[in-house]
């Protein structure tokens, strides 16, 4: 078994956390994270095997189980958010589906925040309720509506903050309280704070998910999404045997990519909501725009709300052009730095209308309800050097 090199080291800050933490090294003493491209394991005899299989000895079985690799990047992640415990998945929302999936049955309830990642609308509103599996949407800014529909017990709660696109806030201790009277746990999905900017299990979360697609990787490499949890009922008896058994296992080499990631992840989150705010100040101070929506603005209805739970007010502003689908596809035609791409949290700007890419298969009436109109543009924004963002910003909108 790889050496911890970790163990016994707690109190490290979170730069050397995101650097350090979870390094296993191999007999050959690497200072890089080894890669172990394996999906199986040799075992010394059979009396080992069955051993192992039982759960009498901890060592690596199979892939689909634990790989190295993946625990390095389990135990960095996990160090890094301040959790028990972290599993890591194929993608983001095989994370969702996993956290939600492992622990309602038939007759259960799930209360959701209505604001949502496309994929993530169609496991609550499709997939759940072929199973039996009830589920409601309420307004997540409203904690009347959250009080209302947790009045009755359910078994989980699932929300986003900031959510995608127009970047809602929730009060995530507040319906946590609500929900954990309610006998429910609370899973949220922090994809746009990144564990840098928000530590929803510090708020009272149970559940945390992520889509390491995004922020983590950083370079739109790989695939890959993350659950984290202090509650060890949950991670043993429920968590563990579904991931185990379905099989949505992170391959290693995601993982040493992650790893690597993680590593600069503080850097670059900073630098990205540096620019992000810059960017939207400059959008706000214009007069030819619907709406700018950015928690870090003080115009943002939940400013102080977000400043409470968040350090900045992330990488992602959204905005809305008022001549609808044709005025926000003559932006995004026009861009000449920004890439046209549905992705986020990525070294390079991207620019995306919602309404006919992430949240297209949604009726009209639901989007408009999550405030989606087709006049709304999307920006992630990366690293470049934020006055040739802008730039290119101003002369799309200038085309229009």
């Amino acid at each position: 078994m790889p050496r911890d090199l970790t163990e016994g080291c707690p109190n490290w800050r979170q730069a050397t956390r995101l650097v350090r933490s979870g390094t296993r090294r191999s007999g050959f003493e690497e200072t890089s994270e080894a890669l172990f491209m394996t999906s199986g394991y040799v075992y010394a005899s059979a009396e080992e095997a069955e051993a192992a299989f039982k759960g009498e000895l901890q060592r690596y079985q199979y892939s689909r189980f634990a790989n190295p690799t993946v625990t390095m990047f389990e135990s960095r992640l996990a160090a890094l958010e301040e959790a028990s415990f972290c599993r890591a998945t194929a993608s983001g929302m095989a994370a969702v589906f996993a956290a939600l999936a492992c622990m309602v049955k038939a007759g259960d309830r799930v209360v959701a925040s209505r604001a949502l990642f496309g994929s993530c609308h169609y496991i609550l509103a499709e997939v759940l309720p072929r199973f039996g599996v009830e589920t409601m949407l309420v307004d997540g800014r409203d904690l009347s509506q959250w009080r209302d529909a947790l009045a009755r017990p359910a078994a989980a709660v699932f929300l986003e903050t900031p959510s995608n696109p127009t970047l809602e806030i929730i009060d995530i201790r507040a319906v946590a309280n609500l929900a954990h009277g309610a006998g429910a746990r609370v899973v949220v999905d922090n994809v746009f704070a990144t564990p840098v900017l928000q530590r929803p299990i510090a708020e009272g979360a149970d559940v945390v998910v992520y889509s390491a697609t995004k922020h983590i990787d950083g370079q739109g490499r790989c695939l890959g999404g993350a659950i984290l949890t202090d509650d060890g009922d949950y991670e043993e008896t429920l968590l563990v045997p579904f991931l185990r058994n379905t099989g949505p296992a992170m391959s290693p080499f995601n993982a040493w990519l992650l790893l690597k990631g993680l590593e600069t992840l503080e850097l670059r989150v900073t630098r990205h909501g540096e620019n992000a705010a810059a960017v939207a100040a400059d959008l706000a101070a214009r007069d030819d725009l619907t709406r700018v929506l950015y928690p870090g603005l003080s115009t943002h209805p939940q400013h102080d709300l977000a400043m409470r739970q968040m350090r900045t007010g992330s990488s992602i502003v959204a905005f809305e052009l008022p001549g609808g689908k044709s005025a926000a596809y003559r932006f995004l035609n026009a861009l000449a730095l920004l890439d046209i791409s549905n992705n986020l949290g990525d070294a390079k700007s991207l620019a995306t209308h919602p309404a006919t890419t992430t949240h297209q298969r949604l009726s009209p009436e639901e989007r408009a309800a999550m405030g989606i109109n087709d006049g709304l543009v999307r920006l992630s924004i990366g690293l470049e050097d934020v006055d040739d963002i802008k730039d290119d910003i101003r002369q799309a909108l200038a085309k229009i």
